[in-house]
């Protein structure tokens, strides 16, 4: 916006420097605020800004706002996104205080768009930050099943003994020292959006609360596994994400939902356990169980063949000794859904990483009494190696992408407040439709 002397006067008055996270008010006749400066820092707006305004969105004064005309569309898409992100709270235990600041936007398919990506996002930052008295593998079914009566979508779920009847015996193991009320169970929710449309199954880690089983965690590695759920969560995400957007694609969500709990039924180091495709799984640590849950699932998920399969699990320490926080180790046996998925995450501000699927590796998985181990014993690479165990369930042929997530933001930044994070939806949501073609 353009700014008269006497304005830059005043804002020179201010001491208004443009440093990101800064603003000043510009008064009209009356005294009234007319037009909001937002300080960029080194931030230029374009289509994959969304910090610049969200770094000032949350002091701001109350009032409803629009953007100067001089920003383009893309700019407006990527400034709105980012102010809803800044703006979400979790408030279901703690209100907070009231911020009534509203953006308001003319072009009625731009929120649209954005509000069907913020409603994704707080969908997946809802359910993590949810603990787990109120979020285990039933509350999870729960929320699966609402979202499928919203979408006309079909549910079903194999609970409890039930796993073992049906051939999930690796679910079953990891869950079965929980009580009733909490039993394991893998939840199966599929959508069309046309009946001869490509085939996409999301497979999430629903690992409600993780003590680590028998390898018990550490208190400070206990205190937040709450969200280890995190790649449930991120599935049904961007399965929200999917359906509300109305994409011609025929979808699968398969979550395995677990609590790994303590008690005389806990399964036990040295334990070995079967698994759907009949691989026999020594299991060298307990606190290594998201794998053994998924490893059922993506064998049932191949079982379909799938013309995509993406799982998203909170699998590894590793990777966050690897990437921090921020940027969700990304493995991939198909070099074509790499260049997509690398390619939406410029255009959609959403990091991600290429890992190697690195096959020598693949040995460390080696047991004396069973096909393999759920870990190795020299611990390095341990995320890959993680990826590498995914990797022997996924059937021959079939597109596969494994994200190691976070899900969490450890210190507030803008657009990332504290807490449950959606990490690389809007970019595999990008590279989907790409990918197909749609």
């Amino acid at each position: 916006a353009s700014v008269q002397p006497h304005e830059a006067a005043w804002v020179k008055s201010l001491g208004f420097t443009g440093q990101s996270g800064t603003y000043a008010a510009l008064q009209a006749g009356g005294g009234s605020i007319e037009t909001i400066l937002i300080g960029t820092g080194e931030q230029e707006p374009g289509p994959q800004s969304l910090t610049w305004l969200a770094a000032s969105a949350r002091n701001l004064p109350d009032g409803h706002y629009k953007f100067h005309e001089s920003l383009t569309p893309e700019a407006m898409y990527a400034a709105a996104l980012g102010w809803c992100l800044e703006l979400y709270r979790f408030d279901r235990y703690k209100k907070a205080a009231k911020h009534d600041v509203i953006l308001c936007l003319a072009d009625s398919e731009l929120v649209a768009n954005v509000r069907r990506v913020v409603t994704a996002s707080a969908l997946t930052r809802d359910l993590v930050n949810t603990p787990a008295e109120d979020m285990g593998p039933a509350d999870l079914q729960d929320c699966a099943e609402q979202m499928a009566e919203t979408f006309e979508a079909e549910i079903t779920s194999i609970c409890g003994d039930d796993l073992l009847e049906n051939g999930f015996p690796a679910i079953h193991a990891v869950g079965r020292a929980a009580t009733e009320g909490r039993a394991p169970r893998l939840i199966d929710l599929t959508w069309s959006g046309a009946e001869d449309g490509p085939s996409l199954t999301l497979v999430g880690k629903g690992v409600c609360f993780d003590t680590g089983g028998l390898n018990l965690k550490q208190s400070s590695g206990m205190r937040w596994m709450k969200k280890d759920m995190g790649g449930a969560a991120h599935a049904l995400g961007l399965a929200q994400l999917i359906m509300a957007s109305g994409l011609p694609i025929r979808l699968r969500v398969l979550l395995g939902a677990v609590e790994n709990a303590v008690s005389g039924d806990s399964y036990r180091p040295g334990d070995v356990v079967n698994t759907r495709k009949g691989t026999t799984v020594e299991i060298g640590n307990t606190d290594a169980e998201g794998r053994v849950v998924l490893c059922d699932a993506l064998t049932y998920a191949s079982e379909a063949k799938p013309d995509l399969m993406i799982d998203f699990a909170t699998l590894t320490g590793a990777a966050r000794v690897a990437l921090g926080p921020d940027l969700p180790a990304t493995y991939t046996n198909d070099d074509d859904v790499w260049q997509h998925l690398e390619a939406a995450a410029k255009t959609t501000a959403d990091p991600l990483w290429r890992m190697p699927l690195w096959a020598p590796y693949d040995d460390g998985l080696s047991s004396e009494i069973a096909d393999m181990c759920n870990i190795t014993n020299d611990g390095f690479a341990g995320s890959v190696t993680a990826a590498l165990y995914l990797q022997r369930f996924v059937g021959d042929g079939i597109p596969w992408v494994h994200y190691d997530v976070f899900a969490w933001s450890p210190t507030a930044r803008p657009t990332r407040p504290f807490g449950g994070e959606a990490q690389g939806i809007r970019a595999t949501f990008e590279a989907i439709k790409r990918y197909f073609a749609l």
